[in-house]
Parts: C-alpha cells; structure tokens; sequence
C-alpha cells in the first residue's frame, strides 16, 4: 500500500488527475453504457415480440378470410345441390348481398360431377370427397390461388382466393412484411415475395402459422429493426464522453496550468542573488492564479534584492568602520612602543630598560596582529599566519638587544588563516620563546614551523635547545613556563613539552 502510495505521489500532476477522472468517471461510464445497452437489447425484444404479433394477426386475417368465405359457400349451397334445376343462381344471388366474398365458385355433386358453375376458377386440382360441413385447403395446381373446397348438402363447393384478395386481407399488416407464403405440403402460394436487399441494416424473423381445415401453413417473414451504427453510438457515448473528457482534463491542465508553471519554475530556479534582474515569462496563460503568481515573485524578488543591498551597504559601512578601529589601533599601538623604546634608550639601568624592551616587543607584536588584520578586513578571510609569522620574526630580530643581534628566527608557515583571538595568542607565544632564546641562548636558532593536520584544525612546533621541560630553573623560567602555558590554553589546547620543541594546536579556517 505505501509502495502504490509512492508510486502515485512521483507521477506528474497530468497523470494524477488522469487516474482520478479515470476512478471517478470510467464506473460511470460502463455502468451508463450497461443501460444503454440493456435498454437496447429490451427495444429490439419488444421491436420482435411487435414483429410476430403482426405476423400473427395476418395469419388471422388470413385464416379469417378463408372461414368467412367457406362459410358463407356453405351457407348458400346447402339445400339447392338436388332441390333446384340450377342451383348456381340462387347460390350467386346470395353470396351478391354478402360483402367481401368470392363470387366465382363451382359445384359438385357429392359423387365429383360437376353440376354449375360462376366464374374461372381454372385448374383446382383433383377434388376430394368431403364430408357436409367439412373444408379441404390446397394451392392450385398453377400456384396462383388458394383453393377452397366446401362439403355442402349434397355435394361440394369449390372457390378459390387469389393473392390480390389474400393481400388485401391483410393490407395494414402486410407493409411491414418482408414475405407472406402459404403452403399446403406440396404447393406453395407467394402473396408477398420477399423483397430486394437494402441498405437498411434489419433483421428478418420467419413465424409458421397453420390453419385448420388441411395440411395448409402460413408462412411469414417480418422486418425486425436491427442496431444501427448510431445505436451502436449511442450505447458507446459514455464511455466516449469519459475518454473525451480524461483527455481534454488532461490537455487543459498541462497547457494552462503545468507548462506556465515549469516555465516560471526554471525561470526562479535560473535566477541567481547578484544577477541583474529576475526573468520571468511573459506568457503564462490565462490562468489569473499563475499570472498574479509571476507578480508575487517578481515583487518578492525585488524585495530581496533592495534588501540584500541594503545590508551590503550596510556591512560595507560595518566593514570600514572596523577598518578604521583597526588601523586606529593599530597606530596607537605603534606610538605606545615607540615611547616605549625611547624611554629605554634614556634609561640609565640595565633592568629598567630590559623591561622597556620586553614590554615594547609584545606591544609591537600586538600591533603587527592588528596591521595584518586590517590587511586582510577586504577578503573577510581572519588573518593569515605566513605573513605575521614573517613580519612578527622581522620586528624581533630589529628589536632584539646587542647580544641577540645574531639570533636566527626560521620559519616553515603553511597558508593558513586564523582568528584574530588565536592570532593574538600565537603572536605573544612567539614572541615569549624567542625572547626567551634571546636573553638565554642567543647563539642557538629558533625554529618556528605551521602545519594544517585537518580541515579545521594545525599544530604549531617551536624548537630551540633552551626549552627544556621540567628543568630546576630560577623564577624567570618559572615564569617563562607558566605565561607560555597559559598562551596555549587561550588557543584551547594542551602544550606539548619535548626537549628542545614545544607544540600546541590551534584552530584555521578551512581551506577554501
């Protein structure tokens, strides 16, 4: 499940209201198009349940017609077979006043002679013994016309029924026929012929019907409506209307809402702090939401950028003024060891002006730090080690006294740059060890070496054969011992007391 989840959240918004409309909407469609179907399938039912029931009604009128005709015969043949001299003309007479009814007929003696006779009847076939008041049916020899053979009293009755009074039996139901043929097992008799095909896209349902009176079938073929390609249509048109409207969902949020969208997204996200202005699109459809979204951009980034220069101004400002607090110490620096160094020159006692001396040399080393910061204020980087180092070795060899003039001050310094707290510290542990190698031990160098040992972090080795640990010593390398610890402890770490070489670790930038 979190997996699906997943999934679903990294598809493109498109794709998701795609799946959406398409959980929403596709049920709905198939359940739409299962009644449009359903109901279809119901009309086509009842368009054939309506085409039976007219071809049942014409089997009816059909067979009607017959019983009305046989009857009528019947009724005006009996009784004038044997009691009249012709027989034809009292039947004639009675059938004129009957309305829809053959009036050409023949009669038979009930032994097959023919006795009279109204009309053409043409071939009827071979006639068959019938009893009185029963009716034999057949299609004439020649196909054309239904014949009726009636027993009467005495003999029997024959009429026939052409297709044109059959047809017009059953005029209001023979429209919608496709075909109407009446069969008596040996002949048949076509009173609608089957018609031509058409391009009309129906169904065609045959329906026997038989008729009493004989071995006679009535056989009807009736138009049945099929689905048309608009039906067909039709029960599609949700399923159409869902994939209609997924699609247009989908190619309306992606031109009008997802394309502006990417474009004013790599428009911001090309936008550099410094650049000289932000680029948005001009274009980005006629969604107001995404439009008034440009201006909150372009108004926030205009805000950004009138504040980013106020505050450059205003740490330039910061910046030049520390500068100057900077320079400004510095030089007071410099004047305070110049007085110093004058009233050592003046001083008559030797350890009077060895304290002038001492205290001008790490006010001068102060001093360097705060030069070489204010060098450095312009690249905001701390202070960089080499160049003190080297300066900071330069001013003690000029300041040393008559003696030390000879003292050698190596350096090894990596690149580094530090804080200007660290800086104070490494710059007055400098100059108490070289001062210290000055007053004892002139002849011999003072190694100073700087090494980076991790991003962030660089140890510091000060050599001289006049650091020598833990040795029984007057109050001067007491103290001496003591003011160098407690420099290491201002770089917050131990110092590392060998024979001959001292290290501490200190704190630097890391290396750009």
């Amino acid at each position: 499940m979190a997996s699906t989840a997943e999934r679903f959240a990294r598809l493109s918004t498109p794709a998701k209201l795609l799946l959406i409309l398409t959980a929403v909407l596709l049920p709905i469609s198939l359940w739409l198009g299962w009644v449009a179907y359903s109901g279809f399938r119901n009309a086509n039912d009842a368009l054939r349940e309506q085409s039976l029931e007219r071809a049942r009604v014409t089997a009816r009128s059909i067979e009607s017609l017959i019983a009305r005709n046989a009857l009528a015969l019947r009724i005006a043949a009996n009784g004038q077979v044997a009691n009249q001299p012709d027989p034809c003309l009292r039947i004639r007479q009675s059938l004129s006043i009957t309305p829809a009814i053959a009036q050409q007929f023949r009669i038979n003696t009930d032994t097959g002679l023919p006795l009279c006779g109204v009309g053409d009847l043409g071939q009827t076939g071979p006639l068959p013994l019938i009893a009185p008041g029963d009716i034999r049916l057949s299609v004439a020899p020649r196909q054309d016309a239904l014949v009726i053979h009636d027993g009467v009293i005495g003999g029997i009755a024959t009429t026939i029924l052409t297709p044109d009074e059959i047809r017009s039996a059953t005029d209001e139901s023979a429209r919608e026929l496709g075909a109407l043929t009446i069969r008596d097992g040996v002949r048949q008799l076509s009173i609608v012929r089957p018609a031509e095909p058409s391009g009309e896209q129906q169904d065609w349902a045959t329906s026997s019907w038989p008729v009493d009176g004989g071995p006679l079938v009535i056989e009807i073929q009736s138009r049945v409506p099929r689905v048309t390609v608009l039906d067909r249509v039709l029960i599609l048109l949700p399923l159409l209307m869902w994939i209609i409207a997924a699609l247009a969902t989908w190619w309306l949020v992606t031109h009008l809402l997802i394309r502006p969208l990417r474009r004013l997204q790599r428009a911001v996200s090309s936008y550099n702090p410094g650049d000289p202005g932000l680029q948005l699109p001009s274009k980005v459809g006629p969604a107001t939401e995404i439009q008034d979204l440009r201006e909150a951009f372009a108004k926030a980034v205009s805000r950004i950028e009138e504040s980013e220069h106020e505050m450059s101004a205003a740490l330039d400002g910061q910046r030049r003024l520390v500068r100057e607090v900077h320079h400004r110490v510095k030089n007071n620096l410099q004047v305070v060891a110049s007085l110093l160094n004058i009233h050592g020159r003046n001083a008559k006692d030797l350890e009077v002006r060895a304290a002038y001396a001492a205290i001008g040399r790490r006010v001068g080393a102060l001093a360097i730090v705060h030069r070489n910061h204010y060098a450095e204020m312009e690249e905001n980087r701390g202070i960089a080690l080499r160049p003190l180092l080297s300066e900071l070795a330069a001013e003690l060899r000029a300041g040393a006294p008559e003696q030390a003039r000879k003292l050698s001050i190596d350096l090894t310094v990596d690149t580094l740059h530090c804080t200007q707290d660290a800086a104070v510290s490494v710059a007055f542990l400098v100059t108490e060890v070289v001062e210290y190698a000055m007053l004892n031990r002139p002849d011999q160098p003072v190694v100073v070496t700087l090494h980076r040992t991790s991003d962030t972090t660089a140890r510091m080795t000060l050599s001289s054969p006049v650091l020598v640990p833990g040795a029984d010593g007057d109050r001067e390398n007491v103290q001496f011992e003591r003011i160098i610890g407690g420099m290491a402890k201002q770089l917050r770490s131990n110092l590392e007391r060998e024979p001959g070489r001292y290290s501490v670790d200190m704190p630097v930038f890391p290396p750009r």
